[in-house]
């Protein structure tokens, strides 16, 4: 007789998403994690506290409304590290009590301190007092999720130098600041600090940011990016980094040379298997701490079943929380269906990106015909009443059937508009739907009808010429 059903190693999006599915299912259910860490990285330090900062950066900025009342509009003229607490503490607070009664509502046992393997049913839990409790399971979910990689060259110090995980907790706003890495969360800091006036330098060994994007949108970035005053420094590297008394020297291999109050390193994820003792429980992990599993998410041994970031590719909280749900269910012998292949993504610059389905290069590069709808966020009187002047939707369409093949949007809600497409696509929805369709007026929705109406148009002056 196992102590429970089911043990759950971590409270992040996906662990809480699969405690919650099999208490659901009427199994006994715990989950382990420190006690300052429930809601795992994405509450206390990564998702949720970044997007907050973002809030708070447009807001008190005024950037986003500077279109409507001049360039030199800001609701608070100097911003401190304090006005971005106070709003980022107020959200992790309020989030945690959320996930606090979700897992009491549920009876789902709340197990403080850190577990690692004792066997492939046993996990020991050190909640520090300096001594291990022993608890058993029928089946555990491994969803340890990740930390930032630190590389080995790097002396950080949480102050000059700092991880994206340090960068929420800086002192002051740097007047200067060098990100290495122009990925997702290196690209979302860089545009939140050159917001509020920080002079960005973006140091990227690669030849382009963002490569998985639409490159159009990419364009649009990058411009509104140099307007905040950021430096792109493509095909380059980061040879060393000398901490000084007033500032950090940032050596390029190229030569370079950049002064900057803070250099923040955005090198990728760790999953933080460690300290989990895998080997005891017959498993191992791979370089960069991640656990291989099947189409179930089950690992190499039968009864455990690893989920989220560890697991790593596409490391995202909206896909790890259907990863938990759907390991749960499996793990309780419920049956389950496949996650939807259609996943959008969503990136958290200023402005934002989001898209699903496939790029114009993915479509060129496998000679699939697309036809390319776009609307401008200038054109919608929503647009205007926002002051976005910049925003645009762009559709992919099959001239063939009319079947959309890829949704991009840039500037303002585009995460939460991209969903519009995403539905439809999903139905299995073509472009004539949104052609007949009635969006509330104003809002930035009526995008897809615009965008409709001129793949629609295009398509149809081939058809005319072509036959």
């Amino acid at each position: 007789m196992y102590d429970y059903d089911l043990l759950v190693l971590g409270s992040g999006p996906s662990g809480q998403k699969a405690a919650i599915a099999a208490a659901k299912l009427g199994k006994r259910v715990g989950i382990i994690d420190r006690r300052d860490m429930i809601g795992g990285v994405c509450i206390n330090t990564g998702t949720v506290p970044s997007k907050t900062l973002r809030e708070a950066v447009l807001y008190l900025t005024g950037l986003s409304q500077r279109d409507l009342y001049g360039s030199s509009y800001r609701v608070k003229e100097e911003i401190t590290v304090s006005d971005l607490a106070a709003r980022t503490q107020h959200v992790i607070t309020r989030q945690t009590d959320v996930i606090r009664n979700q897992l009491a509502r549920n009876h789902v046992a709340m197990l403080t301190g850190t577990g690692r393997f004792a066997d492939a049913h046993a996990i020991w839990i050190d909640g520090g007092g300096g001594r291990d409790t022993k608890v058993s399971a029928d089946k555990i979910i491994i969803a340890a999720g990740t930390r930032p990689a630190r590389p080995d060259s790097v002396d950080f110090d949480d102050r000059t130098i700092v991880d994206s995980d340090g960068v929420i907790n800086l002192q002051a706003v740097p007047r200067s600041m060098v990100v290495v890495g122009a990925g997702v969360i290196g690209m979302e800091y860089a545009s939140m600090f050159a917001a509020l006036g920080t002079k960005v330098t973006v140091v990227e060994r690669r030849d382009k940011m963002l490569e998985f994007c639409d490159d159009e949108i990419v364009e649009s970035l990058k411009y509104h990016l140099r307007d905040l005053s950021v430096t792109f420094r493509f095909g380059e590297e980061v040879a060393a980094v000398e901490r000084h008394q007033t500032a950090a020297l940032c050596i390029l291999k190229s030569g370079k040379k950049i002064v900057a109050d803070t250099v923040m390193y955005s090198a990728g994820r760790q999953g933080q298997t460690d300290d989990l003792a895998l080997e005891a429980a017959g498993l191992s992990a791979d370089k960069r701490g991640r656990i291989e599993v099947d189409t179930s998410y089950r690992t190499a041994v039968d009864n455990i079943y690893a989920v989220g970031d560890v697991i790593g590719f596409p490391a995202l909280a909206s896909t790890s929380m259907e990863q938990g749900r759907l390991a749960a269910q499996h793990a309780c012998g419920e049956p389950v269906r496949e996650m939807h292949e259609l996943q959008p993504i969503g990136i958290y610059t200023i402005p934002e990106i989001s898209f699903v389905g496939k790029t114009e290069d993915q479509l060129t590069d496998s000679a699939t015909p697309f036809e390319v709808g776009i609307a401008r966020y200038r054109e919608l009187a929503r647009g205007q009443i926002v002051g976005d002047s910049y925003g645009m939707l762009k559709l992919l369409v099959s001239p063939e059937n009319g079947r959309l093949l890829g949704v991009h949007v840039f500037g303002t809600a585009a995460t939460d508009i991209v969903h519009i497409g995403q539905a439809v696509m999903g139905c299995g929805g073509t472009v004539d739907y949104l052609v007949d369709a009635v969006f509330n007026y104003p809002t930035l929705s009526e995008a897809y009808k615009v965008a409709a109406l001129d793949a629609s148009n295009k398509i149809r002056n081939i058809t005319r010429i072509d036959g």
